[in-house]
């Protein structure tokens, strides 16, 4: 995947040295357990430098405790992509073949594999069938018959003695949002609760234990055991292991499959599925099919938003902020991929392009003056508040107020009520963004909760995760659904944690700015007098503790499954924008290769 470094998300295990995939490059990592593994603490890879403004989702954003003057240039580059995608005209997807006999070909070929679920004899045939189709990233043109499936297999006892069934059991069951007890593993211990002698050599076994093991909740500590243990012995074996399993194993200790993101796993297997004894040659065909048709809607996506962000950046007064159109899209595309949710991608793209822009403005830009008349302006919601504003801003609020005119054209009459949600979680980020500007000129440094409550907002994820249901169906988009995202509760919160507390724990580690408002780790040594380790572990176990949540969300909320779902898919894509201890959105050459690889480049047959 070019020289894009994709590293672990706060994993608390020993993680030596590993070769991440596609590079032949060596990246080191040692997350660790708070207490068993404290020796292995290292600066957290995501790192937003908030003297130059990377963000989350944009933001960790203030406004510049030096923003006394009108106009101050940034430091941003300039896109990397210019008008590329806008100029781009995409050759044929194959040489060969037309697009019209590919998407015929395509149909075929699914309703063939579609055939294969009544095939499957046996619930272990069609555990392994349905994880093909996850790894494929082709599962949902199937989820009806996954779902029959899987509720079918949960209800039946499964007496499997193979480590490698009962966890793909244990995970598939999981990540579908059904509760699956712990006990299934005890199988495979001993009258003492360790784990037998036996399966340490297990490859396969080992490494299906350990991706289940990733989606613990709280209070499941056999669950990080059983991460330990895998882990251990996978290391010992992984320069012995054959192809495809040894790349398998690399790339989950590298990163957990639960915290991967999807279509870049997808690459990678559907290069390796051949090599599977068991393929299936139609399956194979049907991915490389689905993954070139789908590239190529996003391609006129891409071209379409591209245009939009042209029209709406190069405005007068707008050149401080980041021009980031391809990028975003990249973001919302790790929510959702699909071509039933080409809308609501576009929908999410422009809003979080809509984060980067007004992050960049309270931050870059504006003084703290403005920063209050334009906070105070967003709150109105009104054309007539412009009149608060200096020329430049009252050219960005109405331009605002047309973007989400947009939205609400964009949707259904039975729709259109879903605006309203976002815009009042636009006012939420809109006034803590104002609040972190006060603390920052004021010199105040918050006490650790009132920091956190303020920062994980101007995460930009909370209006992210509401932003993300707006454009999709009613089958998800339900006004439960969005309710349920503007509480920023469960999935929701841990989406801006993951986001907030590894942004500080790298950023605390690369060093403060002069400018830099307080972190939530320096918050904490000065609240609890405690030492810069011991702020971090804590602050390194929250991050733990919200992917903890993740997991909890779904089995607590099945009834909003999809929703929760999104979610989670968008919180997997922080070690993509900030890997390797560089803020590749901000700077985003890093993210060249992988936007090439998903977008420009067709999986041939």
């Amino acid at each position: 995947m070019a020289n894009v470094t994709w590293n672990v998300a706060r994993c608390h295990v020993p993680h030596p040295g590993n070769i991440v995939p596609g590079t032949g490059r060596q990246e080191h990592f040692h997350p660790r357990f708070i207490k068993t593994f404290s020796k292995y603490r290292t600066p957290f890879p995501f790192h937003i430098s908030r003297s130059n403004r990377p963000g989350n989702l944009a933001s960790m954003g203030m406004a510049s405790c030096n923003a006394n003057v009108p106009e101050r240039p940034s430091d941003f580059h300039r896109t990397v992509w210019g008008d590329f995608f806008i100029n781009y005209s995409s050759e044929p997807l194959q040489a060969w073949k037309s697009e019209e006999w590919m998407t015929e070909r395509a149909n075929q070929l699914k309703e063939k594999i579609s055939g294969l679920f009544e095939a499957c004899t046996t619930p272990v045939e069609q555990l392994k069938l349905v994880d093909t189709l996850q790894h494929l990233s082709i599962d949902h043109h199937f989820n009806k018959q996954i779902l029959t499936v899987l509720s079918s297999i949960q209800d039946t006892e499964f007496n499997s003695t193979c480590l490698h069934e009962v966890a793909l059991r244990f995970r598939l069951l999981r990540q579908q949002g059904f509760r699956v007890s712990l006990d299934e593993f005890n199988r495979f211990k001993d009258e003492n609760g360790n784990f037998n002698v036996h399966i340490t050599n297990d490859a396969r076994g080992l490494l299906s234990l350990y991706n289940a093991a990733y989606l613990f909740t709280h209070g499941e500590a056999d669950l990080e055991e059983a991460i330990l243990f895998a882990r251990q012995h996978l290391e010992s074996m992984r320069n012995n292991l054959e192809y495809p399993l040894a790349q398998q194993v690399n790339r989950a200790l590298h990163l957990p499959l639960s915290r991967t993101l999807r279509r870049i796993e997808a690459l990678h297997y559907i290069s390796e599925y051949k090599a599977e004894p068991t393929h299936n040659s139609s399956i194979l065909e049907f991915a490389k099919l689905d993954f070139d048709l789908l590239q190529r809607l996003h391609l006129k996506e891409l071209k379409a938003l591209s245009r939009w962000w042209k029209d709406l950046y190069s405005e007068e007064g707008l050149a401080y902020s980041r021009d980031r159109v391809v990028e975003c899209y990249l973001w919302s595309y790790t929510a959702y991929y699909e071509k039933e949710y080409s809308r609501a991608r576009m929908i999410l793209a422009k809003i979080i392009a809509i984060i980067i822009l007004t992050d960049d403005t309270y931050d870059v830009r504006a003084t703290l003056e403005e920063c209050r008349k334009f906070n105070e302006a967003i709150q109105r919601w009104e054309e007539s508040a412009i009149t608060l504003l200096p020329d430049y801003l009252k050219k960005l609020y109405l331009k605002l107020m047309n973007i989400f005119k947009e939205f609400e054209d964009e949707l259904k009459p039975n729709e259109k009520y879903r605006v309203a949600f976002i815009r009042k979680a636009f006012q939420v980020l809109s006034s803590n963004y104002l609040q972190e500007a006060e603390w920052c000129h004021g010199g105040y440094k918050p006490r650790f909760k009132d920091q956190v409550k303020v920062s994980t907002v101007c995460s930009g994820a909370p209006f992210a995760a509401v932003g993300l249901l707006v454009g999709m169906g009613d089958d998800v988009a339900t006004k439960e659904a969005l309710e349920w995202a503007t509480s920023c509760t469960d999935a929701v919160k841990a989406f801006a944690d993951v986001t907030r507390f590894m942004n500080d724990l790298c950023s605390f580690k690369r060093g403060k700015n002069k400018n830099d408002v307080d972190s939530s780790v320096e918050c904490y040594i000065s609240e609890h007098g405690v030492t810069a380790d011991v702020a971090c572990a804590k602050i390194d176990s929250l991050v733990e503790d919200a992917w903890k949540t993740a997991n909890r969300a779904r089995i607590e909320h099945n009834e909003l499954l999809p929703a929760v779902q999104r979610v989670v898919n968008i919180t997997t894509s922080m070690p993509l924008m900030y890997g390797n201890n560089k803020d590749a959105f901000t700077f985003s050459d890093g993210l060249k290769g992988v936007i090439k690889r998903l977008f420009l480049e067709p999986v041939l047959l």
